[in-house]
C-alpha cells in the first residue's frame, strides 16, 4: 500500500513493508500457487497445470502498479491479477491457463492475502509489545520503592511509588498480548468459499482442496467461508485498537510527567531528537507524540471496521472494501506507537530527586488523609477530618509545613498530647513510608505479570 508522508512519519518501515503493494500482491500469488497445487493433489486439475501456474506466481514478473490501477476499474484487485496470471501461464500452455483460479473467487484471494500479511504484522507487533513490556517491568522492579506523586483530576493526590505506576502501564500491555495471541489464532484462517461460499465448483473435492491449501500456507481451515461473517476478523482489529488506547494512556502520562514544570521523566534527547526549529532549549516528547497520534486515529479506524460488518448477503458492496482500506492503518499506527515508546523507555531519564522535590514542595498536604485516618483512632473521624481541613487551609495560607502546624495544634491540647504519638505521626509524613501500600501491591502484581510473560516465551 502507498502511504502519505505523514503516515510514514507515524509508523515503521518494517510494518510498511508488510502491507506494501508488492507484499500484498505476492501474498495473493501465494494463494494462487497454493490453490493450484492443492487442486492437483486432490485430482481437480492436472499436475502439469499446477506446475505451470506455480512457476509464474511471483510478483516480480508483473507490473504491480498497472494491476493496482486496473483493480480500481474492475472493483477488486484480484480480477486483474488473475487475468495477468492467466495470460502469463498461457504463454507456456493454453491448457494450463484454463485451470488458473479454478473454483475460487476474488474475495478468497484478497482475504487470504490479508491474513498472510496480517500474520507477519502480528509477529512484528508481538515482538515490539514484548520488548516494551519487559522494559516497563524492569523499571518497575528497580523503582518499586521510589516515591512519586499520584495525581487525580490532574492535581496532586497522594504519594505512590513509581514502580506501582509503571506496573499500571505494563499490565494492560500484558493483557493485550494475551488477547491478541488468542484472537489471532481464531482470525488468521484460510478464506476459501468460491462464488457464494459453497465451493460448488469443486464438488466433493472442496474440503480436500481446503486442507491442502491450509497446510501449504500454514493456516487453519475455517468452519465455513467468512466472506460476510467478519466477527472474528474484526475482533482482532479491535484488539489492536484497544492496545493503541493503552499505549495512548502511557504516552499521556509520560508527556505530562515530562513537562518542564514537573520534569520527573524525560524522553532521550540528542542527535536532533525532540528538538525545536526555534527554541534550542526544547526537549519535546516525540515518542509520546507518535503514540498519541495513533491513539487519536484508532477510534475512527475501529469504528470503520464495526460499521463495515453489516455486509449484504454473500458479498459486501463497499463495506468490505472500506474494511480492507482501513485494516493496515490500525497495524501501522500500533507498531509506530510501540516502537516510539520502546525508543523512549530504552533511554528514559528518571529524575528521582525531582520527584522528591515535587512532593516536598506541597508542604505535606498530600499526607493529610493518612494523618486524618491516624488521628481518627484517638479523636474520632469527624473531628479528625475537620481538624485536618482547617490545618490544611492554615498551612497553605502561611506557607508552613502541614506536619509542623499539626504538631503545634496537638501540643496546644493537653488531651491530644497524651493520646497522640508524635513520632508515629511524623512517620506518616515520610514519602518512603507512604509508598508501603503501593510497593506491596506492585510487588505482588509484578510476580503475576512475570509469570504470564514466561508462558508466552
Amino acid at each position: 500500500m502507498s502511504v502519505s508522508i505523514f503516515d510514514n512519519f507515524l509508523t515503521t518501515s518494517e510494518m510498511m513493508q508488510v502491507f506494501d503493494d508488492n507484499a500484498v500482491v505476492q501474498a495473493m500469488f501465494q494463494f494462487e500457487e497454493a490453490l493450484a497445487n492443492a487442486e492437483a493433489a486432490a485430482g481437480v486439475i492436472p499436475e502439469t497445470a499446477a506446475r505451470a501456474i506455480a512457476s509464474v506466481c511471483s510478483a516480480q514478473l508483473y507490473d504491480i502498479p498497472a494491476i493496482v490501477q486496473a483493480g480500481r476499474r474492475a472493483g477488486a484487485l484480484a480480477i486483474p491479477l488473475v487475468k495477468e496470471l492467466t495470460k502469463t501461464v498461457a504463454l507456456y500452455s493454453q491448457e494450463s491457463a484454463s485451470h488458473v483460479h479454478w473454483g475460487s473467487t476474488s474475495q478468497d484471494v484478497l482475504d487470504t492475502a490479508m491474513v498472510l500479511a496480517t500474520r507477519n504484522a502480528f509477529a512484528l507487533l508481538d515482538a515490539s509489545l514484548a520488548q516494551l513490556t519487559r522494559q516497563l517491568l524492569k523499571l518497575a522492579t528497580e523503582h518499586v520503592a521510589t516515591p512519586v506523586l499520584a495525581r487525580t483530576l490532574m492535581q496532586p493526590a497522594q504519594v505512590t511509588s513509581l514502580g506501582f505506576k509503571l506496573v499500571g502501564w505494563a499490565a494492560p500491555l500484558v493483557r493485550a498480548r494475551t488477547q491478541l495471541r488468542q484472537q489471532a489464532k481464531r482470525a488468521l484462517q484460510l478464506q476459501l468459499g468460491g462464488a457464494v461460499g459453497t465451493l460448488a465448483v469443486l464438488g466433493d473435492k472442496g474440503a480436500a482442496v481446503a486442507q491442502h491449501m491450509a497446510a501449504a500456507l500454514d493456516l487453519p481451515v475455517a468452519d465455513a467461508a467468512w466472506h460476510t461473517q467478519r466477527d472474528e476478523w474484526v475482533r482482532l482489529g479491535l484488539e489492536v485498537a484497544v492496545l493503541i488506547g493503552s499505549l495512548g494512556k502511557i504516552a499521556t502520562d509520560l508527556s505530562l510527567m515530562a513537562q518542564g514544570e514537573i520534569a520527573e521523566l524525560a524522553e532521550p534527547s540528542g542527535n536532533g531528537r525532540g528538538g525545536s526549529s526555534a527554541m534550542p532549549h526544547k526537549r519535546n516528547p516525540v515518542s509520546s507524540m507518535i503514540a498519541l497520534a495513533a491513539a487519536t486515529r484508532a477510534p475512527q479506524q475501529a469504528a470503520t471496521l464495526l460499521a463495515a460488518m453489516a455486509q449484504q448477503h454473500e458479498r459486501g458492496l463497499g463495506n468490505w472494501q472500506a474494511e480492507l482500506a482501513v485494516w493496515p492503518s490500525l497495524w501501522l499506527g500500533a507498531h509506530g506507537a510501540l516502537q516510539a515508546l520502546n525508543d523512549a523507555f530504552a533511554g528514559l531519564h528518571i529524575d528521582t530527586a525531582r520527584m522528591r522535590r515535587n512532593i516536598d514542595s506541597l508542604q505535606g498536604l498530600v499526607f493529610a488523609e493518612a494523618a486524618s485516618i491516624y488521628l481518627a483512632a484517638s479523636i474520632g473521624r469527624p473531628k479528625a477530618h475537620a481538624l485536618l481541613e482547617q490545618l490544611t487551609q492554615q498551612a497553605v495560607a502561611s506557607g508552613a509545613q502541614l506536619l509542623d502546624v499539626l504538631i503545634a495544634a496537638i501540643k496546644e491540647d493537653a488531651q491530644w498530647s497524651k493520646q497522640i504519638d508524635i513520632n508515629q505521626l511524623q512517620t506518616l509524613f515520610d514519602p518512603l513510608h507512604a509508598t508501603t501500600a503501593a510497593r506491596t501491591l506492585a510487588q505482588a502484581q509484578l510476580q503475576k505479570l512475570q509469570h504470564t510473560i514466561a508462558t508466552f516465551d
